[in-house]
C-alpha cells in the first residue's frame, strides 16, 4: 500500500513536456535510462511552455559522455539577448556505470540510443532514453496488424453492451 502511495506522489509531480510516440512504433524498446540535462535559461523557459520536439532525436556516447542530438527546443519568446540555438547538441547526466553498460551495447549491430521522453521530476528537467533495436517493415505490418485486431474487439465489445 505504501510503494503505491509513493509512485502516486511520484507521477504528481512530474509534468511531461514531450513524447517521442514514433519510437516504439520504429524500434523495439529493450532498456530504459532516466538522465538529467545540461540546459542553459532560455531552453527551460521554453521547455515550459511546451516547445520542445523529440521527432527525429537521437543519442550518442562521445568520449565518455551522453548527449542529444536533433533535439528541438524553440527559441524562448520572451528572451531580449542570449537566445539558445534550437538544435544544438545537449548533455545528458547519467551514472558511469550506465554509460558504460550502455557504450558496450550501443557498439553491438542495430542498437542505438532513443529519447523517449522529457518532463519535469521536481523542477528538474529529465529525459528518458531508451536502448533500442530498430524494426524492420514487417516487424511494422506486424504490430499495425496487432493494433487493428485490439481496435476491432474493443468495437465487438462495446456492442455488445
Amino acid at each position: 500500500m505504501q510503494k503505491i502511495q509513493q509512485k502516486i506522489q511520484q507521477k504528481i509531480h512530474e509534468k511531461n513536456i514531450c513524447e517521442n510516440r514514433k519510437a516504439r512504433f520504429n524500434y523495439f524498446i529493450e532498456d530504459k535510462y532516466e538522465a538529467g540535462m545540461v540546459l542553459k535559461g532560455t531552453e527551460v523557459k521554453s521547455l515550459r511552455l511546451g516547445k520542445a520536439n523529440l521527432k527525429d532525436s537521437y543519442a550518442k556516447i562521445k568520449n565518455g559522455e551522453v548527449f542529444v542530438y536533433q533535439l528541438h527546443i524553440a527559441k524562448c519568446p520572451f528572451a531580449y539577448y542570449g537566445n539558445h540555438d534550437p538544435l544544438r547538441p545537449r548533455k545528458l547526466l547519467l551514472h558511469k556505470q550506465e554509460i558504460k553498460r550502455l557504450y558496450s551495447k550501443v557498439n553491438e549491430k542495430g542498437h542505438s540510443l532513443i529519447p523517449l521522453r522529457m518532463y519535469f521530476k521536481e523542477g528538474k528537467v529529465k529525459m528518458v532514453i531508451a536502448l533500442a533495436k530498430g524494426k524492420r517493415n514487417y516487424d511494422k505490418r506486424e504490430t499495425i496488424r496487432r493494433r487493428d485486431e485490439k481496435l476491432e474487439l474493443d468495437r465487438a465489445k462495446r456492442k455488445e453492451y
